[in-house]
């Protein structure tokens, strides 16, 4: 019996500005038709951040959250995955309140702050599309995502045990592995585990196929058999580090958050046609592409029936 696997799509984000790409989801009715069909594609999670409609900022805003999640929810069956992280740039409780109004199946987690810095990607931009955004790039030269034990040990609390919300344990670097098995350790976490590492962001370990190799050993070693895991490609490095995690056994995540092309000179039209492309790869190579009921099963999801959607 072949194996099933986990394509989790991240939709839009905060980290590509919209000058890069003219297919990046910013408006509520924009993301919502992506989202669908990626779901439609095969993506059986689906990341989700939320941008200003007006201005194209990321946008913490309960209610923007609420002009296109329901329609997602309504028209899909895949599970809404609502980012903790949101912008280097907000505030913790700005970060968390759209994940406490919705009280979402899953949720990120992000395991340790860093210097999370996207900078560079001013060198491919000549002009950008609103005035905000080179200062706003420019600006994560200076700050530091925060995700302090005390930050995480709160989303844990109000958000884990409080609603129910299971996480993607986002791992920048291998000691952000150690850091989850502290919180394990101490009985704030029950499994199984969703862990995606994170590959390829400047501040954060690099997308070398040795180091894939080193954090899924350490994983292995801190957390046993008791996780499933997936990988974050930044950048070019998407689809030849998810196809390298199928290989090792691993899920993937792919989406125009992550990376705005399909290859090499090309942009990607739509993020469904970014969770087509590895699908196709994926059953290639005699994988099943898990569906969302697959997910909550091996996840131990709470159920769609009780996000407040």
């Amino acid at each position: 019996m072949s194996r099933k696997i986990i394509i989790t799509c991240a939709v839009t984000g905060s980290v590509h500005t919209p000058s890069m790409s003219a297919h990046l989801p910013i408006t509520p009715d924009q993301i919502a038709e992506q989202a669908i069909e990626a779901a439609e594609a095969g993506a059986a999670i689906l990341h989700l951040h939320a941008r200003d409609p007006k201005g194209g900022r990321p946008s913490f805003d309960p209610a923007v959250y609420r002009e296109f999640l329901p329609r997602i929810h309504a028209a899909t069956d895949a599970v809404i995955n609502i980012t903790t992280g949101g912008s280097v740039l907000m505030t913790i409780e700005q970060r968390l309140s759209a994940a406490f109004d919705v009280s979402p199946e899953m949720a990120s987690c992000n395991m340790g702050s860093i210097n999370f810095a996207f900078h560079t990607m001013l060198d491919k931009v000549e002009e950008t599309k609103y005035d905000w955004e080179r200062e706003y790039v420019e600006r994560t030269r200076a700050n530091i995502f925060r995700n302090t034990f005390a930050d995480i040990e709160d989303l844990l609390a109000r958000l884990g045990r409080a609603h129910d919300t299971r996480f993607e344990f986002e791992c920048y670097d291998v000691g952000h592995l150690y850091n989850l098995k502290y919180f394990v350790d101490r009985g704030l976490l029950k499994g199984p585990l969703f862990l995606q590492f994170v590959m390829g962001i400047l501040g954060g370990i690099g997308p070398d196929p040795e180091n894939l190799f080193h954090m899924k050993r350490i994983a292995d070693k801190l957390f046993g058999d008791s996780y499933q895991w997936s990988v974050l490609g930044a950048g070019r490095h998407q689809m030849p580090l998810a196809m390298q995690a199928a290989l090792m056994g691993g899920n993937v995540r792919v989406g125009l958050e992550d990376a705005l092309s399909i290859g090499p000179g090309r942009l990607a039209t739509s993020n469904a046609e970014q969770v087509r492309m590895i699908r196709g790869v994926l059953e290639s190579l005699g994988l099943e592409i898990a569906t969302p009921g697959d997910v909550r099963d091996m996840l131990s999801l709470k159920g769609r029936q009780q996000v407040r959607l």
